[in-house]
């Protein structure tokens, strides 16, 4: 394969042999990570939706619990898809529920305990994995940014 260090340019801009190559290798490493990501969440006891929904409620709620709506805004799902994943992630007892103190149409949604330790382990193992991929992630990014 080329190397993606220093891409040649094509005179009428269009994409080079190396840049179909770091886009497929780009493509494959994301698939790659994605389904590393799937297997990991499975052997947790969650669907890779439910680990998604635990990652975004918990790094929004540094600032506030995070709303259903806002759940269903980071993971690019329809706010009644956001209601039925909150229930089921509530009967699974790794979130909870409450209403807005300050707009009590709003339902807002915390994670318990066990969410907390679950995604705990499932976040280590995938910035393990992350941090294997890097160097290869680093310079297929290098390659796009010239």
């Amino acid at each position: 394969m080329t190397s993606y260090n220093n891409p040649s340019n094509s005179k009428d801009g269009s994409p080079t042999r190396a840049d179909y190559e770091a886009l497929a290798l780009f493509r494959f490493t994301l698939r790659r990570f994605s389904a590393f990501s799937e297997a990991a969440a499975a052997a947790a006891g969650l669907m890779p939706q439910q680990h998604q929904a635990l990652l975004v409620i918990k790094a929004m709620s540094a600032d506030a619990a995070p709303s259903v709506g806002d759940i269903a805004e980071q993971l690019l799902i329809r706010h009644h898809s956001a209601v039925e994943l909150v229930n089921r992630l509530v009967r699974m007892e790794l979130v909870y529920r409450f209403r807005d103190p300050d707009d009590r149409r709003r339902v807002r949604v915390m994670l318990t305990p066990l969410a907390d330790e679950k995604l705990a382990a499932l976040s280590n193992v995938h910035l393990e994995e992350l941090r294997a991929v890097r160097p290869l992630l680093t310079k297929l990014l290098r390659h796009f940014s010239s």
